[in-house]
């Protein structure tokens, strides 16, 4: 079947939640995929950070099929040791102690809004989140989302969530009330637009949950696990939270999930607390340990900031060469964005699409900014690749 026939049963058969090319992609490998006519496109969105191991990566294909064959499902009422194995890894390379499972960011982000309330209780049970985050799209964590345009419709919101202005330690402050039970926020904002949080301005966010006693959590579902050149994003900014969040690139493709805490406030959680039927499914876990692997093997992580320097350079020579569509780069490793101008901002969406007519997958994100989410083995001759074709967009728009 064609892109054509497949879009077209597409469109009859789902709810119109999202904005979808009119490509069925059928294949990938590596930083490549293929659409059902057998056109070839270099992905820099990797899922939106999700396949940071690259597409149908081998030993993870592995990983899967062997415990396909051997246990696909049990419920948590039994231990499996793909669980265990997973969890022990993530606990051996983090601050925290213990780990519960589950399949998506926003049930990660749950968990941790229902851990931060049920040990902060009674009468503590507000949550300071930062305008222009991004936490889900179930109703806790749209409502802790600061972002106005994800509330509307689905109005009125969960009560217990306020927003504070982004980068401004007042303005948190002054929302600091009895009933304020924690801070929740990303280290880099990603879906507003790429934006990352000044170490100063994170370690006074941490003074300020430990003065007022707080639980601080980060949001790490798309900063974590390599994607900023260390395994989790706070680790380069000297500032530890009590609880943490993972999805996107933990599974490589696959749905799992979890949320990280120091032993003192997992305890709060017992038998009935909070559950996921799914959580930790044996195939899903088989699959993250293998991923944890790849990504803490030697020379890994250095390899994803010696590419994402490479890379913010290469983005720096357009911004040079095009200060009519660009003005800035930012991010972390092989997290980055490139800052439109407010002309550029104009063009956004129709660079996106050129790009993707030339073979080349980004997004726009926040009405702001192009942003580049490649697989992090993404090699140097493939970021040349991708600044080539922005370079011939631009020149084509001008």
């Amino acid at each position: 079947m064609t892109n054509a026939q497949w879009t077209k049963q597409g469109e009859e058969v789902f709810a119109g939640t999202y904005s979808r090319f009119p490509v069925a992609m059928v294949r990938g490998e590596g930083c490549r995929l293929w659409d059902a006519d057998g056109k070839e496109y270099l992905d820099f969105l990797a899922g939106i950070a999700v396949c940071a191991l690259g597409h149908c990566h081998p030993k993870i294909t592995e990983a899967i099929c062997r415990q396909a064959g051997e246990l696909v499902h049990v419920s948590n009422l039994f231990y499996t040791s793909p669980q265990i194995e997973l969890a022990k890894l993530l606990i051996s390379n983090s601050f925290a102690d213990k780990v519960f499972l589950a399949n998506s960011g926003a049930e990660a982000n749950e968990a941790a809004i229902k851990l931060a309330r049920i040990h902060s209780a009674p009468g503590k049970f507000e949550v300071i989140s930062l305008l222009g985050s991004f936490h889900g799209r179930t109703l806790a964590t749209v409502a802790a989302t600061g972002q106005p345009r994800f509330h509307q419709g689905f109005e009125p919101m969960p009560a217990g969530f306020v927003h504070a202005e982004f980068g401004d330690i007042t303005a948190i402050e002054q929302l600091i009330g009895p009933q304020t039970c924690a801070i929740l926020c990303e280290p880099l904002q990603g879906e507003s637009g790429v934006r990352p949080l000044d170490t100063n301005y994170l370690q006074q966010i941490r003074t300020l949950c430990d003065r007022h006693q707080l639980l601080l959590i980060f949001d790490e579902v798309q900063t974590g696990l390599g994607r900023t050149g260390t395994l989790f994003a706070h680790e380069q900014l000297g500032v530890t939270p009590d609880i943490m969040t993972l999805a996107k690139a933990l599974g490589n493709g696959l749905p799992i999930s979890a949320m990280l805490a120091k032993e003192h406030i997992a305890a709060s959680f017992v038998p009935g607390s909070h559950a996921s039927t799914f959580g930790g499914n044996p195939v899903a876990a088989a699959a993250a340990v293998e991923v944890l692997h790849n990504l803490l093997a030697p020379g890994f992580l250095e390899s994803v900031q010696e590419k994402g320097a490479y890379f913010s350079t290469q983005l720096e020579t357009l911004v040079t060469k095009f200060p009519r569509w660009a003005v800035a780069v930012r991010g972390r490793g092989l997290l980055l964005g490139l800052v439109l101008s407010e002309e550029g901002i104009n063009h956004g969406s129709e660079m996106v699409n050129l790009l993707f007519n030339r073979g080349i997958i980004i997004n726009f994100a926040g009405n702001r900014v192009l942003r580049f989410v490649p697989p992090l083995i993404v090699d140097k001759e493939e970021i040349d690749t991708l600044i080539h074709e922005l370079d011939e967009v631009f020149a084509e728009i001008s």
